[in-house]
Formats: structure tokens, sequence, C-alpha cells
């Protein structure tokens, strides 16, 4: 069978309605015909037969993405095959050019928990501080697995807090690693047609039959260059960062006494750069250059150092009747900062007062920070055939988590102030590095059990409910339950529908980050401070420690299958959040003298924090069709998945001591942010043609009309950012050249289309369009050659 009928297979799985609360596993075809068991993302069940499910998933295989893809890393991989998932790279927003943010129906990317072969993956080390996307939130760096690890991702778009726990309230993602036996390669180049950006990509796998089980291992080298879309007349850098990605990963499963073993371990080091704001010349003689180092200005270069690790051990076998798991889980992300093709104007003005030509060091090891995650699961669950009603399904776990973030300081040259007031400005020009004040060695723990009971009341209606206990030890106990049921009023058609509450922890990130740089305020050098909650910052401003967010989920949904060529699901959800954690606004001696002064007092001159402040509600629809058929004696095959999605601040709840300045905590460009971060449609239609050897993939991707705020605001007359609806195209070739060699071209926005131009004085990244809808690049090419052996 081809890796296209896998495809339709996989799609047409996901619309007959697959996963959530109880997905049951669903029966599909290999390519030589085998029938295999899948289980899907949410199930505790240990059945093999096919189902329908209660809630919606999309299941993923990525066998043809890692054979004839356009797109070379995962996260970009999925933003253009699923609606309901966004991944924009980020440009001039720090950190968050580093790390491709990703997220579920419109909301934060810490509001997506993301498994790995079904157990908790960690996330990153970074919180986004600055870009138009997830400002104030920390996720998972999906770009750290490579495509050609993967078997297949599995999206359910449905809360889960009370099967996961923390981070399930958008809903889940489970990439499912390959352990199957035998071996493949693929070697890929890709580049913009502006003629930057090369990408080079050599990626293999290789599965061996094992005592018994099988363990595979992938080797990937990704190298993607630097993309430049700033104007002939603008110093800066606009567009990619540069990446350098070498991962390694193993994965496999073999018996072992009684039961079996299984494990997974990955290691991945990513040299990163990106372009921070452009100095100008002599302009900015003494407060930000030197006319001895850069006469006519420069562009800093913010570099990562990215080391991260992934490892899972468990045992499963049948106690009884019981089927009994048992498993450790360890993930690290270190993210260090060296700042490149920069001064401290503090240090060369001092150079210069003292006789010298006005020089500073050229680069500074600016600190970072850490994020290290350990998770411990029992989990037990049995099927009882006709006990009640056809039969019922239970299962129950407990886990045990532990979790330690580290900010570390960087070298003194790049923090501090040489020359005193007036003079330079004090730190690493692009990126101040972290003082000895920032250093944070923070951790918790928590512990959980759950309850998971479903329910086959016979053959037209099943019903599924669990409730999850866990404990905090930083801020306290919640309890989260779901209800969720499906009835089959016809053979074609299933309704299907879901109650749930659900929450999301604090991040360590959100809780501890702290980041302190100079300025000068009244010609005096004060700290300007990005400051937690628990630190002598946010106490004396009267700040409480960070808790929970709350949300209450809902979806009601039909499948309607009349055929097997054709599929067709809708699926409408509410979800409503409490208590939403954002980053405030700059709070000074300009809008609140009165805090200012308290301030003033730790030598702060302006503070930001982190807090519970905000409510919103999210609606949205979730569409997917297909259909298969014969045209001139070949197969084509049609999808249509589409998401419409809104999301609203409803409250602001100020903490007391900043109570009256909720404009300050909150503002209209923030919530703009937060609003329509992302696109609030998005509709990818899809034609896959086969005729012989030849496949022709035809993509339609359409997003909708996005607005976001300005620097000057409203309220200063200056209108806000909106980009109007825009559709792209991609198109692709593969040509089998033998059955186990295939090559692939094509292009990505192959009409070069861009988002609305803006006035660039007003945008986040001080261009004329920020990273929104596909980007900012224009038109991409690719080729591939994919070999088995």
């Amino acid at each position: 069978m081809s890796s296209h009928s896998i495809l339709r297979k996989a799609i047409l799985t996901a619309l007959y309605g697959a996963g959530a609360l109880s997905a049951f596993p669903v029966v599909a075809q290999t390519q030589n015909g085998d029938i295999t068991v899948v289980n899907v993302v949410g199930s505790r069940r240990a059945t093999s037969s096919t189902t329908d499910t209660v809630a919606p998933i999309d299941v993923i295989p990525l066998t043809k993405a890692a054979e004839n893809g356009a797109q070379f890393d995962l996260a970009q991989t999925l933003a253009f095959i699923s609606p309901s998932f966004n991944s924009t790279r980020q440009s001039g927003a720090d950190g968050a050019d580093l790390v491709d943010s990703a997220a579920l129906r419109g909301l934060s990317s810490d509001q997506t928990l993301v498994l790995v072969n079904g157990k908790r993956h960690h996330t990153s080390a970074l919180v986004n501080i600055f870009g138009a996307r997830n400002r104030g939130s920390t996720g998972t760096d999906m770009n750290t697995i490579p495509v050609m690890a993967i078997k297949d991702v599995q999206v359910l778009r449905d809360g889960a807090a009370a099967q996961y726990g923390s981070d399930a309230i958008a809903g889940v993602m489970d990439i499912g690693l390959k352990k199957n036996v035998g071996c493949e390669s693929s070697l890929g180049y890709g580049q913009y047609g502006a003629g930057d950006g090369k990408n080079y990509l050599a990626s293999a796998y290789c599965g061996f039959a094992v005592a018994g089980g099988t363990v595979g291992i992938t080797g990937e080298y990704l190298d993607r260059g630097r993309s430049n879309r700033a104007e002939p007349d603008n110093p800066r850098i606009i567009g990619d960062s540069k990446t350098k990605n070498k991962t390694v990963l193993v994965n496999g499963e073999i018996p072992a006494g009684p039961g079996r073993v299984y494990f997974t371990a990955s290691l991945q080091q990513r040299d990163a750069s990106s372009g921070a704001w452009a100095r100008n010349g002599t302009d900015d003689v003494p407060s930000r250059n030197s006319a001895a180092m850069y006469p006519d200005g420069f562009v800093p270069f913010i570099n990562g150092d990215l080391d991260d690790r992934f490892a899972i051990l468990g045992y499963k076998q049948k106690i009884g009747e019981w089927n009994a798991d048992l498993s450790q889980t360890y993930g690290y992300n270190r993210l260090k900062y060296n700042i490149s093709h920069t001064l401290n104007a503090s240090i060369a003005n001092l150079d210069l007062m003292n006789g010298g030509k006005g020089i500073s060091p050229d680069h500074f090891d600016a600190g970072g920070f850490s994020f290290q995650q350990s998770t411990t699961n029992f989990d037990m669950n049995r099927y009882f055939e006709g006990l009640v009603g056809d039969g019922l399904n239970v299962a129950f776990g407990a886990e045990y988590r532990r979790e330690n973030y580290k900010i570390f300081a960087g070298e003194p040259g790049s923090y501090i102030d040489a020359d005193g007031p007036g003079g330079g400005n004090a730190g690493s020009q692009g990126f101040p590095g972290f003082q000895p004040g920032d250093q944070t060695d923070a951790k918790r723990h928590s512990h959980a059990a759950y309850l998971d009971l479903e329910l086959d009341v016979n053959a037209k209606t099943r019903l599924q409910g669990a409730v999850r206990y866990e404990k905090f030890s930083d801020f306290g106990s919640t309890v989260n339950g779901k209800l969720a049921g499906s009835y089959r009023i016809a053979d074609p058609v299933l309704l299907r529908g879901s109650a749930s509450t659900g929450f999301r922890a604090p991040s360590l990130q959100q809780a501890y980050f702290s980041s302190t740089y100079t300025d000068f305020v009244g010609g005096k050098p004060v700290d300007i401070s990005i400051s937690p909650a628990v630190g002598p910052v946010g106490k004396i401003a009267g700040l409480d420690p960070l808790k929970e967010e709350k949300s209450r989920s809902f979806t009601l949904g039909a499948t309607w299958t009349p055929s097997s060529d054709l599929s067709v699901t809708a699926d409408l959800y509410h979800i409503k959040i409490k208590d939403r954690i954002v980053l405030s606004g700059q709070f000074n001696d300009d809008n609140y003298p009165v805090l200012a002064a308290k301030l003033a007092t730790l030598g702060v001159g302006a503070a930001q924090f982190f807090v519970n402040s905000v409510d919103t509600k999210t609606q949205g629809l979730d569409l997917t069709a297909s259909h298969k058929a014969t045209v001139f004696g070949n197969k084509l095959t049609t999808f249509l998945a589409a998401n419409f999605s809104k999301t609203e601040v409803t409250a602001i709840h100020a903490p007391a001591a900043l109570q009256g300045f909720e404009d300050v905590l909150l503002s209209e460009r923030e919530r703009l942010f937060m609003e329509q971060g992302g696109p609030r449609r998005k509709a990818t239609l899809g034609f896959n043609y086969v005729t012989g050897p030849l496949e022709t993939d035809f993509k339609i991707i359409h997003y909708g009309p996005q607005t976001l705020g300005t620097w000057s605001g409203t309220a200063a007359g200056v209108p806000n950012q909106h980009y109007e609806a825009k559709t792209s195209a991609d198109l692709g070739f593969t040509y089998a050249i033998t059955q186990k060699a295939k090559f692939s071209i094509g292009a990505s926005n192959i009409f070069n289309v861009h988002p609305s131009s803006q006035d660039p004085n007003e945008t986040d990244n001080g261009f004329k369009y920020e990273s929104v809808q596909f980007g900012l690049n224009g038109v991409a090419y690719f080729a591939r050659l994919h070999v088995k052996f």
C-alpha cells in the first residue's frame, strides 16, 4: 500500500471519530497490508476492537512528510497540515526567535499538553517575553524531535486535564515514535525565492530486531540558514533565525520476564542565532555605540546554545486480568546566550574617557536558564465484559513529578555599568546579561491520582468519565473531572459531546523568571526589572504568589460517514479560562508614582510582573471532510480541514495593589496579542493525485484576518494593525524511481503571498509586518531524495 493510501486511511480514521477522554484503539493497515492496533491518545483501554469514539482527534501519520514534505522540522510540518495547530517563527523577539512556539485553537502554547509515546514531555526553559505570539508563556519545543523518527502525531482537540493533569486545556498532542524494522534515509534542500534561508537536511532511521523486540535509531542534521526581508535602507535583519540541529534518538521495546521493557532516549544540540534590533552609527555614540568599533552602526547577534535531553524507561505486564505500566520520564532543556557583534557601551565610553580608542569586548557570555522535569507514573486498567451494559473499562493510576528551574548569571561585562550616569548604556547591546541578583534555583513537586471509567451502554451509546486529584507544593491542590458520551442515531451519523473542568499550573519559568537591565532616569542609573511575584520587587508591590489557571470546556459534534469514500465531521467547542497568567505592562513613575516610589527604595525604576489577572472565553468550530475517488483511472483523494476560533478577554482582575491600573496591567496592545496573536480562522484544502509512479500534491491554505496593536496605541490616534485574510498554496511532485527510492520537488507559498503592510514604526518587530499567518519570507522551493534500504 502506498504512503498516499496510509495518509488517506489515517484521515478517514480521524474523521470517523477517534480520541479524547477514552479514545479507543483504531485498526490501521500497514504498507505490507498487515493489520495492527493503534492506540489513540487519551485511551486507558487495552482492547483491540475498532470503534467510534466520543471526541475529535486528528491522527496525522508523518511517513509521507518524512519522505516528500516541503517542511523539514516538526512544528512547520504540522502547521501546514492541521488547521487547529499554529506555529509562528518570530523575528526580532530575542530568545523567542530561537524556539518556535506551537499552540492549538488560538490559545497559548503552555495550554497544550505534549506527550511522547503517551508520556508527558518537558517544556522549554524559555519563557516568551517578546514577540507577537505566546507572550508571557512557555511551551514545548517540538523541533527537538526529528520528523523521520515519528510514526504519527495524534492531536486531541478537547480538554483532558482530568486524565493528564496540568496544561491540557486547549488539547493534547501525542507524538508516537517509530520502532519498526527497516532502514530509510532522506536528503533535503530548500531555499526561499529570494535566494536566502538555505536549508540542508540529512536524516536517517534504522530499526533492528533485538531479543524478540525492536530498537529504532534516528540521526539527523538540520542546517537552517538565515533569511532577511528588510528593505535596503533598513539596517535590521528580519526573517528566520539561523539554526544547526544535531539530534540522536533511540526508541524501542524488548520482552523481559513476564512483561516488556520500553525505552526512549533523545539528545539534541542546537546552535542558533538571531539578529537583534540594529544600532545606528555615530548617532548612538556613546549611549549604544562606539565610533571606534562600529562607525556605520551594527546588528548584535543573540546566539543560543540549546541542549535538550529526554528519556523514558518503563515496564508493562499483565497482572492477572489487569494491565500494569510503571514508567520513569526525564526531561532537560537548557539555553545559554552568547551575544556577538556587540559591545558594552559603558565599557567603551570608559575606555575613551581614560584616553583609549573607545573599545569594548565584542562578545559576551550573557548567562541563560535551564528546566528539568522528572515524572514517575503507575497505571492500571482492565476491561470487564458484560459487567455493566455491554462492557466497562476501569483505569486508575498515580503520578509524581519534580521540576527544577535555574537562571545563571552572565559574565560581568554583559551587564555592568562601567562609566556611571550619562555615558554609555550598561550591558551587552542586543541582550543584556542576567545579573547575579537574577540567579534562581527554584524547585517544586506534585503528586496526582486519577480514576477513568468507560462504559459501553449498548451498541449505540457510549459514556465515559474521569476524575483527577493533583497537589502541587507551591500553590496547593485541585480536582478536575470530565464527562463525555456518544450516540449513533443512524448508521452513518454519530453525535458526541463532552464537558470538563481543567487547570494549568503556573510554570516555574513564569513564577521565578527574573531579568534586570540598567537604564537612566533623570540622569541616574536605575534597574528596570521583570520580577517574580515572590521576589523582593514583587513583595514590595504587594503581589500574591501565582496560582493555577482554571478552565471549563464544552464540546458538541457529529460525524457523518455515508460511505467508505466520504466522511465529514463538525465539532463546536467553548472554553472559559479564569485567572490566566499574563506578563504585565511596565509600571513606572509616569503611570504609578506611588508604586514607583516604593520600587525606588530597591533601586528599581520600573517593573513588570507575571500575575493571574485575566479571564478569557474561546469559542470555535472544527470542520473536516475527506473524499476518495477514481478520476481518469487514477486515485484522487480530497480533504478539507478548517478551524474557526475566537478568543475574547472577558474580565481583568488586578491584584489589590494594582487595582485602578488595569490599562497598564493589560494594555490594548497586549490584549490583542492574546486575542488575535494567531489567525481566527484557518483552512486547508488538499488534493492528492497518483498516476503510476508520479504523485502530485496540491494544497490551498487560507488564513483569516488579524488585528494587532501598535506601540503608540489607539488612544494616541494611531489605528491598530489590520492584516487582511490571505490565501497561500503549495505544490509538490514525487516520482518513484524504484520501489525503494523516490525524488520530490515542489514549492510552498507558490504565489509569493505576504501579510498586509503596516507602519514599521508601530509594529512589535520594527518591520512592515509582524510574523503572522504564514510568516515573513514568501515563496520557498525544496527538493528531497528518500531511499529505503
